[in-house]
């Protein structure tokens, strides 16, 4: 079988041209399924029978908790590869999903502080499932800082990988911590073994929402691709002549 065709992937020229035509392929579905599963969650979803109207930020926040860890994971996934087999344009996906992952773990935290107040009456405790979460954003702001720290990039890429994929054991801790320890977080309601603990009209709006935060993710990722393959070929002549097109 030839396997020539997979090859391009790793190929800064064949990337950069392809992540130019799959941004937009990615932002407009994100863009419009934003729009519909915030509509669903704040307009059509009925108050919920405890928390009433402030379980709403639930649409945000789970999202952005989910995509804290699955671009921790993804950055990990690609980091091992640029790690093993030395590709360096495996090397620019982690490094471009980075700051994405901190800002969502940011705001995951932020909006779980703000839900938190109503509904435990504090902003912060030092709850496992927050604390896990906390950890998660300071692995993202330690990778950013450790490859800017380095001046050299492919030591920079190595340093930075390595921490990337030993910080991938803190991801269970925060899916499980619910289940290890007794606290104040509540359960799972989607992903368990049996039916969701959420009725139809208030699931169809968070599905919306985390498919496209995923989808985000992928339009903005094939943006600072291509912006650090700019930055990593520079002085490449297939870029001159990219760019002079």
């Amino acid at each position: 079988m030839n396997w020539t065709w997979l090859h391009k992937f790793a190929s800064p020229p064949h990337a950069y041209r392809l992540a130019g035509r799959l941004a937009p392929w990615f932002g407009w579905p994100a863009f419009l399924l934003i729009v519909a599963g915030l509509y669903g969650g704040l307009v059509l979803a009925p108050a919920d029978y405890q928390q009433g109207d402030a379980f709403r930020i639930l649409y945000v926040h789970a999202p952005s908790a989910w995509m804290s860890m699955f671009i921790y994971a993804t950055m990990s996934v690609a980091a091992a590869i640029g790690l093993i087999w030395r590709i360096k344009l495996a090397h620019a996906v982690a490094a471009a999903s980075a700051p994405v992952g901190a800002w969502f773990t940011f705001v995951a935290l932020t909006t779980g502080a703000v839900w938190g107040k109503p509904m435990w009456g504090t902003w912060w405790v030092w709850d496992a499932r927050l604390t896990s979460e906390l950890i998660l954003l300071f692995l993202y702001v330690g990778l950013i800082a450790l490859r800017a720290s380095i001046d050299d990039r492919d030591r920079a890429d190595r340093a930075s990988a390595v921490l990337a994929i030993v910080g991938v054991v803190n991801l269970p801790i925060i899916h499980y911590s619910v289940y290890w320890w007794n606290t104040l977080h509540q359960g799972a309601t989607i992903t368990k073994l049996g039916k969701p603990s959420i009725t139809g009209e208030m699931l169809w709006p968070l599905l919306t929402m985390m498919v496209a935060f995923t989808l985000y993710y992928g339009g903005v990722l094939m943006l600072r691709l291509r912006a650090e393959i700019l930055r990593r070929e520079r002085d490449a002549s297939w870029l001159q002549k990219e760019l002079a097109a």
